[in-house]
């Protein structure tokens, strides 16, 4: 119940799905949470759902006055940061030949400009925690190639690529700061279900090894988050954490 006490932790997209997991996740293990999301009723039921530990916080992550703003408030109320996960993220199904640029653009201004604002502006606060840690939320999409999502293949090979940058400048300049991408596959979540146009959710497991293809759950994910979140990973920077089940790994004959 203490392994991220006493730290302070941001987190975008966090009114729903995995952001509200991680979100929960870090809470329960003693942190104090900024749940950030453009949709600020959401963000509010998810702060109330945790209580006195959390505080609501609506913004654009693509919107760099935003980001400005929220370190404005976050230094004048905390002082530091020590957890930034860049979680928000939108998912458009589109291929080569029906996306606009219209699209492409806006899918990577909200998850790759997203976590660049995310970290530039966040970085002075970062620097003022004993250790910090980043934790941006990639996909494996960023390793293999989905043709129907192309803009999100995009955009998490860009937060892939930025982070090992972003780490190696952290270690570079001395800064107490380690910066980490999470890659999950299929996460059983409501943009999941969206994405794959079904209304209704899987059956899947809460315990034990799950067969290959299978979804996996929003724990999954909020685990591995919180564990590069906590001092116990303070070893691990500029690495890219696969949880997908073996997907990326099976041969195409098996």
């Amino acid at each position: 119940m203490a392994r991220v006490s006493g730290k302070i932790a941001f987190v975008t997209g966090a009114a729903a799905g995995l952001g509200e997991a991680c979100a929960l996740a870090l809470a329960r293990e003693g942190a104090q949470i900024i749940v950030a999301d453009l949709n600020a009723a959401g963000a509010r039921r998810v702060a109330d759902c945790i209580g006195p530990a959390a505080t609501s916080w609506a913004m654009d992550v693509a919107s760099e006055q935003d980001w400005i703003a929220t370190a404005a408030m976050m230094g004048l109320r905390f002082g530091r940061l020590d957890i930034l996960v860049n979680n928000a993220g939108i998912v458009v199904n589109e291929d080569l030949e029906t996306a606009s640029l219209a699209s492409f653009r806006r899918v990577n201004q909200i998850m790759s400009e997203g976590v660049f604002l995310g970290c530039k502006h966040m970085l002075d606060l970062l620097r003022e925690s004993a250790s910090a840690s980043i934790v941006n939320m990639a996909s494996t999409a960023s390793h293999l190639g989905y043709h129907k999502y192309l803009a999100y293949c995009a955009a998490k090979g860009a937060v892939r690529s930025m982070t090992k940058a972003i780490a190696v400048e952290c270690h570079a300049k001395g800064y107490p700061i380690r910066c980490n991408s999470v890659h999950p596959a299929g996460i059983e979540t409501a943009l999941e279900r969206q994405s794959q146009g079904r209304a209704d959710a899987r059956a899947i497991s809460e315990t034990g090894v799950l067969p290959f293809g299978s979804n996996g759950l929003l724990h999954d994910v909020a685990n591995l988050v919180l564990f590069l979140a906590s001092d116990e990973a303070r070893f691990i920077t500029g690495a890219e954490h696969l949880i997908d089940n073996g997907a990326t790994i099976w041969p195409a004959i098996a």
